[in-house]
């Protein structure tokens, strides 16, 4: 990560002929939002005096206790290689504080964070995180209005022609290149339409900010190709579903803290113990890292997508997978998370999961090598394998149940989760859908 001073960037924003400044941060949905300011107010952002409105924010405050600051974070500071010549645009990442100076309970980034410390206090001094974001690219319409129509026919790792979106995908990592991303991996997925761009791990805040980042320049540039990118979880019945993987590690110092090389699968007594504390939460942290209605039709056997809590070194289809790389490369898959989740209360439950394995020494099951999705309900029971929920509203029900997982949130997040996603499944409950009418009209 760029490490940035106040005059550097002041600097830079001269030398690139920035006009204006976008002060992003991420509401409790996971929606990136933005304030921009021109040029002339730099200084006064920089000196964290810029003001906005946080009753108008999904999940923040009331109206009577609107007044928030926003203090960017300055090693975020990235120019947007897209943007005109004439006049660039830069941004920063920010924190969202009260107007006593305290950071604001409610800011998601800000509670990861909190999270970390607990972390930190185990003796930990790093939380990895490399994600795996899946999207789908459909055409626009003459009005500029996404269509389900795809860009191409391809499957997993195919070529032009046969891969549309190879040329979009491209662009999209050439920009990312130049704001400094490192790129691992770019290809097409096993849907058509559907594709995948791989970048290098980080620690847990980086990460997180790079994943809405990166949202955005896919976004952006798939439009500049005349397509509308989607990280909708299931956007198509009958394919695979969007995921983003999970890959985690804790290090101490320089050393991964998962790995033993004289140990069975050379995973160390903690990877274990923060394996058993992910299994164990799984079903109550399902809410926040698959938060939409839509999240529970990718979670069906048949797509790739993991409906179980298991754990395996060797097949795909358990909650929790161990890659084959060892040594400072020792990580800890978690599959079910989906692109649709606030990658930082996504993280924040996932560590705070983890760490309760840790804290009570936690012991996993026995793996599960088998292919669970051909394994009936007794089999799956007598291993101990829990499904995941099938529903948003499910989900919900046992998110509160679990005193780990609503405190990784802390009460004015989870209060604002809860309401929000209680809110959406009824909306979806009492709507009547197309299937309904396909369905009953005639037989009834």
């Amino acid at each position: 990560m760029a490490k940035y001073t106040k005059e550097n960037i002041v600097s830079l924003v001269k030398e690139q002929n920035v006009k204006y400044i976008r002060l992003q941060f991420t509401d409790i949905l996971g929606t990136i939002k933005n304030v921009e300011i021109p040029v002339s107010q730099l200084d006064k952002a920089l000196d964290n005096k810029m003001m906005f409105d946080g009753s108008s924010i999904e999940g923040f405050v009331r109206i009577e206790e609107s007044d928030m600051y926003l203090y960017p974070d300055l090693d975020t500071f990235v120019i947007f290689p897209w943007t005109s010549d004439k006049g660039k645009v830069a941004r920063f990442i920010c924190d969202i504080y009260n107007p006593d100076g305290t950071p604001f309970e409610g800011c998601p980034r800000y509670n990861l964070k909190r999270v970390l410390k607990d972390m930190e206090e185990l003796g930990f001094t790093d939380f990895n995180l490399g994600p795996e974001p899946e999207f789908f690219l459909f055409k626009l319409d003459e009005k500029g209005e996404p269509t389900l129509e795809l860009n191409d026919n391809g499957g997993y790792f195919d070529l032009a022609p046969t891969d549309l979106g190879e040329n979009c995908r491209r662009d999209i990592v050439l920009e990312l290149e130049e704001m400094g991303f490192e790129i691992e991996a770019s290809h097409h997925e096993v849907a058509p339409g559907q594709h995948e761009i791989d970048f290098k791990y980080a620690g847990a805040i980086k990460a997180c900010d790079d994943i809405q980042t990166f949202k955005l320049v896919v976004k952006t540039i798939a439009r500049k190709h005349g397509l509308h990118a989607t990280f909708m979880p299931k956007p198509l019945f009958g394919v695979n579903g969007s995921g983003m993987h999970c890959n985690l590690s804790l290090f101490k110092g320089n050393e991964n803290a998962f790995f033993d090389p004289n140990s069975e699968l050379q995973l160390s007594e903690t990877a274990r113990q923060f394996i058993a504390g992910i299994l164990k939460h799984a079903t109550n942290f399902t809410a926040v890292t698959n938060p939409t209605v839509n999240s529970y039709k990718r979670l069906v056997p048949g797509y790739e997508a993991p409906c179980y809590v298991a754990w395996s070194a060797r097949n795909r289809s358990p909650l929790i997978r161990i890659p084959a790389s060892r040594g400072l490369s020792t990580r800890v898959e978690v599959r079910s998370v989906d692109p649709a989740a606030n990658p930082y209360l996504a993280m924040a439950v996932l560590l705070a999961s983890g760490l309760d394995g840790i804290k009570n020494s936690l012991t996993p099951p026995k793996p599960v090598d088998r292919n669970i999705y051909v394994m009936n309900k007794e089999e799956r029971l007598e291993e101990g394998i829990l499904d995941l929920p099938a529903t948003l509203a499910n989900a919900l029900d046992k998110l509160k149940t679990d005193e780990v997982v609503v405190n990784a949130l802390g009460k004015h997040l989870f209060e604002h989760f809860v309401e929000a996603k209680e809110i959406e499944w009824d909306m979806f409950r009492t709507q009547v859908h197309p299937w309904e009418r396909e369905q009953y009209m005639s037989m009834y």
